[in-house]
C-alpha cells in the first residue's frame, strides 16, 4: 500500500512550476542525466519504490503489482546502466494500474511503444539488453531507495517533468508549496516589466 499523502497538497502541486521550487531549495533533484523520454509531461505523484540487484526482472514486476492510481514507480539499478528494468509490457502494467510515471536510474527499452503509450518515463538512456527472470537476494521493493543521488522513501512526493525530476517528503513539499505557488503568480508581471523596457536593474534583484 503507498503512504498516504494529502490529495489537497497533490493538487496544488500540481500547479506548481517545478523549476521555482529551485529558487528555495537545494536538496531532493535527481542527477540531470535522469531526463524524460516522452515530452511534454507534468507529473505529480506518491513513490512506490523498487530496488533491482542482479539485473531481477522479478523486483520490478513485484513494485508493479503494489500500484495504486498515482503512484510514481521509482526504480534504483545500482548503478546498472545496461540492463533495462521497463519495457513495453512493464509500462502496460503500470500505465493500466494508473500510475502517473516511472522513474528509472538507469535505462528502459521499447522507447517507441512507451511513447506511444505516452506515460512519463524518465531515465538515462535505452538500451536493448533487458533484466533477466532471476531472483536476487539484494533487490527489495518499498524500501528506501538512491535513485539519480537521491534517497527514496516510499510515500515521498515525486514531481518530474521536461526539466528533470524533484523528490520530497509531504512535509516539506507541503512547507514550500505556497512560496513556489505565490512566485509563479508573480511572474507574469516580472515578464511584462522586462518586455516593456524598464531597465533590468530595477526589475531583477541586483544583491
Amino acid at each position: 500500500m503507498s503512504v498516504a499523502v494529502n490529495e489537497g497538497l497533490i493538487q496544488r502541486l500540481q500547479s506548481v512550476s517545478f523549476p521555482t521550487i529551485g529558487h528555495f531549495l537545494e536538496d531532493g533533484f535527481l542527477d540531470t542525466g535522469i531526463r524524460a523520454l516522452v515530452a511534454d509531461i507534468h507529473v505529480v505523484g506518491r513513490a512506490v519504490t523498487v530496488r533491482v540487484a542482479g539485473a531481477d526482472a522479478f523486483a520490478t514486476n513485484q513494485g508493479l503489482a503494489l500500484l495504486e492510481p498515482g503512484d510514481v514507480l521509482v526504480i534504483e539499478t545500482g548503478g546498472d546502466v545496461r540492463h533495462a528494468p521497463v519495457g513495453a509490457v512493464t509500462g502496460c502494467a503500470a500505465q493500466t494500474a494508473g500510475a502517473a510515471g516511472i522513474v528509472v536510474d538507469g535505462v528502459v527499452t521499447d522507447i517507441v511503444e512507451l511513447r506511444e503509450a505516452g506515460l512519463p518515463v524518465f531515465a538515462r538512456g535505452t538500451s536493448v539488453l533487458t533484466t533477466k527472470r532471476l531472483a536476487d537476494a539484494g533487490s527489495a521493493v518499498n524500501v528506501p531507495v538512491l535513485c539519480g543521488g537521491v534517497m527514496v522513501n516510499p510515500g515521498d512526493i515525486v514531481m518530474a517533468d521536461d526539466n528533470g525530476v524533484l523528490v520530497l517528503r509531504p512535509e516539506d513539499a507541503a512547507a514550500i508549496v505556497d512560496r513556489a505557488l505565490a512566485s509563479d503568480l508573480a511572474e507574469p508581471a516580472i515578464l511584462a516589466r522586462i518586455r516593456s523596457g524598464e531597465s533590468i536593474s530595477s526589475v531583477l534583484p541586483q544583491s
